[in-house]
């Protein structure tokens, strides 16, 4: 990977297994939106940035060779080989095969742990353009403004200390509905209780998830995205209405439950169980599989 600054922005190139598309619309967050010129701009690390590709290059806009280094290069996880992931998945099934190589460019983006307890507490039972609009009330009424890019303007996702600082009712007007509560009595625990979710990295997958499993609005599907996509834990397999379909289409005869479903994936995919969950839903979503 060739990586260098031109004007206010950093090129990556020759890097492989990197699709803005496919990272962006896979599912594991909702703060970046697609561009009239197909970029997708965002807000992650209290930064704002853009990202297109062309060809093989990746333009990263709004953002310099330091804050690559010191930021975008772990978020983007640029330090795992992808391509040895799916050779590993590939070998396990036809499935998988297809899979990966429909969503090649897929890359599981390191997020913050605060900020994906909040989200995914947001998007239960709910639909992407909701729990999107309910972040970015969030974000505007109780996070730091950060700067403005190609006419908009961009917040922070607010911390603990900042949300803590919102009623119940507050956080229902931002459009988060029913959640107000889980999301209010979380934010109080880790404030009380001082805790440092974003260290739940440090933790076994095991302890991981029962520290998730403790806050309100935390179920084992939430539970498992939060782990995965905030707190790098790749042997969790979340279950939701896609996986299950795309699990009873190619692998599961029966009609089984989906806390089942979940130790039948983890059995299966062991340790790869994250990478292949995110390959499988993308693969089941994009092309209405089991439908």
């Amino acid at each position: 990977m060739n990586v260098y600054e031109k004007g206010n922005g950093v090129i990556l190139e020759g890097v492989t297994d990197f699709d803005p598309v496919h990272i962006f619309e896979c599912g594991q967050c909702f703060r970046w939106h697609k561009q009239e010129d197909g970029s997708y701009t965002g807000v992650a690390k209290g930064r704002i940035l853009n990202v297109k590709k062309e060809n093989d290059k990746i333009y990263l806009n709004n953002t310099n060779l330091k804050e690559f280094n010191s930021i975008w290069y772990n978020y983007f996880d640029l330090g795992t080989d992808y391509t040895e992931i799916k050779n590993k998945l590939k070998n396990m099934d036809e499935y998988l095969n297809k899979a990966t190589e429909f969503g090649w460019g897929i890359r599981i983006l390191r997020q913050d742990g605060w900020e994906m307890l909040i989200s995914f507490i947001i998007s239960s039972n709910n639909r992407i353009p909701m729990i999107q609009r309910a972040i970015e009330n969030l974000s505007r009424k109780f996070g730091k403004y950060i700067g403005e890019y190609e006419g908009n303007e961009y917040y922070a996702f607010p911390t603990p200390e900042e949300l803590n600082k919102a009623s119940q009712e507050e956080i229902r007007a931002c459009q988060t509905g029913f959640r107000d509560k889980y999301i209010k009595s979380t934010t109080q625990a880790v404030i009380e209780n001082n805790d440092e979710v974003s260290e739940y990295t440090n933790l076994s997958t095991e302890d991981c998830r029962k520290e998730l499993l403790k806050f309100n609005g935390v179920g084992p599907k939430v539970c498992d995205c939060i782990a995965l996509f905030g707190m790098q834990k790749y042997d969790s397999f979340p279950v939701d209405v896609w996986v299950k379909r795309v699990m009873q289409e190619f692998y599961i005869d029966e009609d089984m439950s989906l806390p089942k479903m979940r130790t039948y994936g983890i059995d299966k995919f062991k340790e790869m169980s994250g990478f292949a969950q995110q390959y499988l839903f993308y693969y089941a979503r994009e092309l209405g599989i089991g439908k």
